[in-house]
């Protein structure tokens, strides 16, 4: 995620059954359907609805449809004066990210919907930019002052007229308290970005039922629920509000579990933000790949800074509101005072009581190296549409992590004396993209279908196991007494 991603939430339940949200089935082709009575009355029904959207949108509905014409077109061009094409899902992935705002996050959510997309096209969208070029800052100062209610040199002495960061639905600004002098971020959305994304949305969801009329085996797939889920978390990224509630639950998280010491976040200024303005404390640090970065920035021993981090994130999974669902390198910060910054809370997950119990016996089976329990584990987490052999479903898990293994000990490329990595080292994404998707085919292969969330999950633990490799080789998460990920390891001691 990056900077503009505001209040995007899921929960994994842990449930065998399939929902809009969950894993979804796939179905067959079949005949047409008959015309019966019951499908004309449908197709009445879609008709109004359609021309209520329609209604709805208005002219906007007209602009973005020459809008997509305009782009699909250039790309065309663009094509043909180059004389060669590119596989359909890198086409796709070039047009997403000229038709903006709506069609990025659609492509981000292809990236992380391994169990409904091909391969190619999951590994192709997690290239998906979401960066986009600034608006005027003249744009941005008459929104910052509609959201305050008044000029904005009441309230900030400077803004920087130069973004931190720009992407599809807000831009990132630096600025200073008037009255405190204290550094700060604006979170701005961009003009426009609602209305684009009502409009698109409407759109892509009247595809999705034309889809499912013209084909009722399609519904099967849930393809309107999805849709519907998209569209909501879309509408969450575009109301700050929601990603402020996500910052303060963490912050009371901190506070109630007596972690400020080793990790903070952001403090969002209430009186200052609003739906289309987040005004944040601004967190100097550098991120958590780079080693040598780390040592200069603070005393604290890096790999201490990690079991920090790695403490705090597990120990939130399972008692704060939400999860952090993007621990990214860019989103985890380590400060001068050798605490661990929490950044970007756009993206958050949930995971439920059973999930986190079958999260137990995961980590116990992983520490222990013992595969068919681990099967079973991902099973209960998973839905299953058939009969698992646990047997043949652990002996996959077990080459998966050999493999997991020889990448790790090909990832520490350079050491000092004391055997540390002694420069910068970016984890590789695309590794880490295709070992996700091993691990989700490996399960899909032996029935196992995993929910999108659990996969929310799922990559955050493969981004710590790249930070490990880096800052602390040696650290063997799951059995450390360090590590205090709570109820994982029962061994662990608060090492606050």
């Amino acid at each position: 995620s990056s900077s503009s991603g505001s209040g995007s939430s899921s929960s994994a339940s842990g449930s065998s059954s399939s929902s809009s949200s969950g894993a979804y089935g796939a179905t067959a082709a079949s005949a047409p359907p008959a015309w019966t009575p019951e499908r004309q009355r449908q197709l009445v029904e879609l008709l109004q609805e359609t021309a209520s959207i329609a209604l709805s949108t208005g002219p906007r509905g007209f602009v973005r449809a020459l809008q997509g014409a305009s782009a699909v077109a250039q790309l065309t061009q663009e094509y043909v004066q180059a004389g060669a094409v590119d596989p359909p899902e890198r086409v796709l992935r070039k047009l997403f990210e000229r038709l903006g705002a709506t069609y990025i996050k659609l492509g981000q959510f292809i990236a992380s919907s391994p169990s409904l997309f091909p391969d190619e096209y999951v590994l192709e969208f997690q290239k998906c930019l979401d960066k986009t070029d600034p608006v005027p800052f003249s744009d941005v100062k008459s929104i910052i002052e509609q959201e305050l209610g008044k000029p904005w040199t009441e309230e900030f002495a400077t803004i920087d007229p130069v973004p931190l960061a720009s992407a599809s639905v807000a831009q990132v600004h630096k600025a200073v308290l008037k009255a405190s002098g204290k550094g700060v971020v604006l979170k701005v959305l961009k003009p426009g970005v609602e209305d684009i994304l009502a409009t698109d949305m409407s759109a892509v969801y009247l595809m999705s039922r034309y889809l499912e009329f013209i084909q009722p085996e399609m519904s099967r797939l849930s393809l309107t629920g999805i849709i519907g889920d998209i569209r909501s978390s879309m509408m969450d990224e575009v109301d700050f509000n929601k990603e402020a509630i996500n910052l303060r639950a963490f912050a009371a998280f901190l506070d109630s579990q007596g972690l400020r010491n080793v990790a903070t976040c952001p403090y969002v200024y209430p009186q200052l933000s609003s739906k289309r303005l987040m005004v944040m404390e601004k967190l100097e640090g550098v991120p958590l790949t780079d080693y040598d970065a780390i040592r200069s920035i603070t005393s604290k021993d890096p790999e201490m800074v990690l079991v920090s981090a790695l403490n705090t994130w597990f120990s939130s999974v399972v008692g704060c509101e939400t999860f952090h669902a993007d621990v990214h390198a860019g989103n985890l910060l380590a400060l001068p005072d050798g605490r661990v910054g929490f950044i970007d809370f756009g993206i958050v997950g949930s995971i439920s009581p059973v999930t986190w119990s079958a999260l137990q016996t995961l980590a116990a089976s992983i520490a222990s190296a013992d595969y068919e329990t681990m099967a079973r584990a991902l099973a209960t987490i998973g839905a299953c549409d058939t009969d698992v052999d646990y047997d043949a479903f652990g002996r996959d898990l077990e080459s998966f992590f050999v493999e997991l293994e020889r990448l790790n000990s090909q990832l520490t490329v350079g050491t000092d004396q004391d055997l540390r990595v002694s420069a910068t080292v970016e984890v590789d994404q695309t590794q880490l993209n295709r070992l996700f998707l091993n691990l989700v085919r490996i399960g899909e292969k032996h029935g196992v279908r995993f929910p999108r969330e659990f996969g929310l999950f799922l990559k955050q633990v493969l981004y710590f196991d790249r930070y490990t490799r880096i800052l602390a080789p040696q650290l063997q998460v799951f059995t450390d007494e360090r590590v205090n990920i709570r109820g994982l390891n029962p061994r662990a001691r608060p090492m606050y």
